[in-house]
């Protein structure tokens, strides 16, 4: 026990004043792993703060960080698919509006099967290796489409993609949390979701140009060209060390910050944290539903909750039906959409860093509140015959703003939560449509603005912060 406490002091008087340290009072490790003399103190110390990694983004970090979000691309298309291919679907397999739902919702059914392995694959093959395992169903899985002749062969391809998308939902934001300097992990991050829209944004254009099976063959492009671009990048130097694989892991780690970077004073709060980490026990499921773990858990799992009880999902998986449904042009509809989904998450990755992830989340919700709201109004008014020349305007409005399918990076547990409710919604989302649109997306904006209410009081800013700092705050917070 009190070696334990004594590890947590030094890590957290590690992580928080690394760059408070006086120059003359330098980490000891940075001698002993170096080889310098004390008499070059100011040196060491100097070139360990301002040529350190945390405060360098490399080409190498970029290239690892672009072929790893090119999977949510991947994912994204994945996502888009069932907008841009209902009407030609339905039209030549003969579905009904339940085949159909079951189709749209099952890749989300794919995804919750996904993130129960999720965790314990990433850890047995490694961030990278994980990557081009979910491209093994992706690739599978939009084969099986293409070549579906029936309701059951569509199914099974859209399952297999959703294990794929479900694996990478969890991997990609590891990968890039673990290999990115602190002060950009959170637009590095974000940069997931921008390729996510890219994927989607790209379906709903070429969805209203190409048939559905030829959709499907574009769709299997990009995960062909994401699995030969994993072969140039390293792998996460934090996995690495936890395998035991120190050298690999201080390759891996000079050869993202850079060959003229002392990376000792990253590489040592790496191991100190994961001794600590094998101090406190391993991470079995029962172990999450502890004290110590009550709060981070109510965060992410509340999170994702709320996010796909807003609606997200089923507004991106069935874009095309609210546009029919209101009565304005499916095609203009979700062309527009496409137009500014990009813009909007390039926009999100510029400003996380600076705005914050929390600020950030709650004008995330107040949007998604606020453009159920303007549905709810819209579907309202066409069900009484009440001006009835507004609701395409409203249905068209109330769709742009809607954010597609905000979410945060976290665990298999968390994961789990946004796959399921994520299928939930999805699967009764064109059932709930017909039986009464305006009603649903009330319910929506009231979820949202209960969102904003729980990101307030209880979502900490973690803006500026290493992952060991994070750690650190939410285990003395629940102390």
């Amino acid at each position: 026990m009190e070696r334990q406490k004594s590890m947590e002091k030094g890590l957290l008087k590690k992580s928080l004043s690394i760059r408070e340290r006086e120059p003359k009072f330098p980490n000891e490790d940075v001698f002993l792993e170096t080889g310098l003399s004390r008499k070059s103190t100011r040196e060491v110390t100097k070139n360990t703060q301002d040529n350190d990694g945390e405060c360098r983004v490399t080409a190498s970090v970029f290239l690892s960080t672009f072929v790893a979000v090119s999977g949510s691309f991947c994912s994204g298309c994945g996502a888009g698919f069932s907008s841009g291919a209902q009407s030609g679907i339905t039209k030549d397999l003969s579905l009904s509006v339940a085949e159909y739902s079951m189709f749209g919702s099952i890749l989300t059914f794919g995804g919750l099967i996904g993130a129960i392995f999720s965790g314990k694959v990433a850890d047995v093959l490694g961030r990278k290796r994980m990557m081009l395992f979910c491209e093994a169903f992706c690739v599978t899985g939009w084969l099986v489409i293409a070549l579906a002749k029936d309701a059951l062969w569509l199914d099974c391809g859209r399952l297999l993609l959703g294990i794929g998308v479900g694996l990478f939902s969890y991997v990609i934001p590891v990968y890039i949390a673990e290999i990115a300097p602190k002060h950009v992990r959170g637009s590095f991050v974000f940069a997931n979701q921008l390729m996510q829209n890219c994927g989607i944004a790209l379906f709903f254009i070429i969805g209203n140009l190409v048939p559905w099976r030829l959709l499907a063959i574009v769709g299997f492009v990009p995960c062909v060209l994401h699995v030969f671009c994993l072969f140039f990048i390293p792998e996460s130097p934090r996995w690495l060390a936890k395998k035991g694989r120190d050298e690999d892991c201080r390759s891996a780690l000079q050869r993202l910050r850079g060959p003229d970077v002392d990376i000792s004073c990253e590489a040592n709060t790496i191991r100190d944290t994961l001794e600590m980490s094998e101090i406190d026990g391993g991470s079995r499921m029962a172990e999450l539903f502890q004290r110590r773990y009550a709060y981070p858990l109510l965060i992410g799992v509340g999170l994702m909750f709320l996010q796909q009880l807003s609606g997200s999902s089923g507004v991106t998986y069935y874009a095309s039906s609210l546009f029919q449904k209101g009565g304005f042009p499916s095609a203009i509809g979700t062309s527009v959409i496409a137009t500014i989904m990009v813009p909007k998450a390039m926009l999100g990755t510029i400003i996380v860093d600076k705005l914050g992830r929390r600020t950030l989340l709650m004008t995330s919700c107040a949007a998604m509140g606020l453009s159920a709201l303007l549905l709810s109004v819209s579907y309202g008014l066409q069900s009484f015959g009440i001006l009835p020349y507004l609701t395409p305007i409203f249905t068209c409005i109330g769709v742009l703003i809607f954010p597609m399918n905000v979410k945060v990076s976290a665990g298999t547990l968390v994961t789990v939560t946004n796959w399921f409710f994520g299928w939930i919604v999805t699967y009764t989302f064109n059932f709930m449509l017909e039986w009464n649109a305006s009603g649903m997306f009330f319910i929506f904006s009231m979820v949202s603005a209960f969102s904003i209410v729980f990101v307030y009081f209880l979502v900490p800013e973690t803006k500026g912060r290493s992952l060991e700092e994070i750690q650190a705050l939410l285990s003395k917070h629940v102390q």
